[in-house]
């Protein structure tokens, strides 16, 4: 396309926005991508616009101002920074909105949540059927998620926001990601490469020298890896670039992301032989956290339920876009033992 797409994208120094930024990065369409990035660090702010030739906003999350700024010199916004703070994505879609009343523009947000809004509160202590399960096709199960779900509070301002018609709102929403970033910001040493739930196993199983699970580990989590959820977000952008009606959006513009199902016990038994492995633990077999242990290695004992929950879903959207992940579960479990061993080194 010959017209310059201008773009906005927050969490560039994160796990996943740092994986996007590198894709959009080496587009084969580079030339007419005009990017801007949200940095808190100024230091590193300089080293993305002379090494990677990017625009910068050097700020944070509470300077609204900017953000709005930014958001409406923006025809396209990734947000892949935080799928809980109400009032960043209340500036963002404020800046989109003034785009438009002022130039005309439907502007697009492509906003990342996360397959939470699905889960239960099993603890560990069952597997969830598979009428549970959330295909993204499927708007009725969409619309069914209550208001006071995980992350859907924000998934709500932004449906609101396309529904209004002033912008088009794009929610992907990855499940367990795993994997190490393997993209030239990474390599920089600009870019966060640890995800949120697999390492919060290894290193609570590291303190106790043991893998530990909530409950009996029983409940089941899909996942996919970092380069395949970036690679979502790139396929969506590129449609909604060339062909439009083809991604949906608003309450059809729900993305899933996943790959395939675990179960908790499954994942601590992983985490556990590579224990053994590495002469940290002496049994591979996980044990239950006692709630001491939970309220010791998570935020919170509200907060690490999570990790004894159901979540089921289905990534239909991004497959019928032409969307071809790459690994496995099986891979993801490959995956466990160097990651001990970058936290042992740590």
């Amino acid at each position: 396309m010959s017209a310059k797409t201008t773009i906005f994208l927050t969490g560039a120094t994160g796990y996943l926005g740092s994986s996007v930024l590198a894709r959009l990065l080496n587009h084969p369409d580079r030339k007419n991508l005009n990017i801007t990035i949200l940095v808190r660090d100024e230091a590193k702010a300089k080293i993305f616009e002379s090494k990677f030739g990017v625009k910068t906003v050097v700020g944070s999350h509470e300077d609204l101002d900017k953000v709005e700024s930014a958001a409406e010199a923006a025809h396209v916004v990734f947000n892949i920074s935080n799928a809980d703070d109400t009032a960043f994505v209340g500036a963002i879609l404020k800046g989109l909105k003034n785009r438009n009343t002022k130039i005309g523009d439907v502007p697009i947000l492509i906003h990342t949540t996360g397959s939470a809004i699905v889960m239960d509160d099993a603890r560990g202590a069952y597997a969830a059927g598979p009428d549970t399960i959330f295909d993204d096709l499927d708007v009725s199960k969409a619309k069914a998620i209550p208001p006071t779900a995980f992350h859907h509070n924000v998934d709500l301002l932004i449906l609101d926001a396309d529904t209004a018609g002033y912008m088009r709102g794009y929610l992907v929403d990855p499940s367990t990601v795993f994997g190490a970033p393997t993209n030239e910001i990474a390599a920089a040493g600009l870019a966060n490469t640890h995800s949120i739930q697999i390492p919060v196993l290894i290193q609570a199983a590291l303190a106790r020298k043991r893998a530990g699970m909530v409950g009996a580990g029983k409940a089941i989590w899909p996942a996919i890896h970092v380069d395949d959820t970036a690679d979502i977000f790139i396929t969506l952008f590129d449609t909604i670039r060339t062909n439009p009606d083809a991604a949906g959006h608003g309450w059809n513009g729900y993305y899933n992301g996943e790959n395939g199902e675990y179960t908790w016990a499954e994942l601590a038994k992983a985490i556990g032989q590579a224990l053994v492995e590495l002469g940290v633990a002496s049994d591979p077999e996980p044990t239950a956290f006692t709630q001491e242990e939970l309220l010791k290695y998570f935020p919170s004992l509200e907060f690490a339920y999570v990790w004894g929950t159901n979540c089921r879903i289905k990534a239909s959207r991004a497959r019928a876009l032409g969307w071809k992940p790459k690994y496995t579960i099986e891979d993801m479990m490959k995956s466990i033992k160097p990651e001990v061993e970058t936290f042992l080194r740590k």
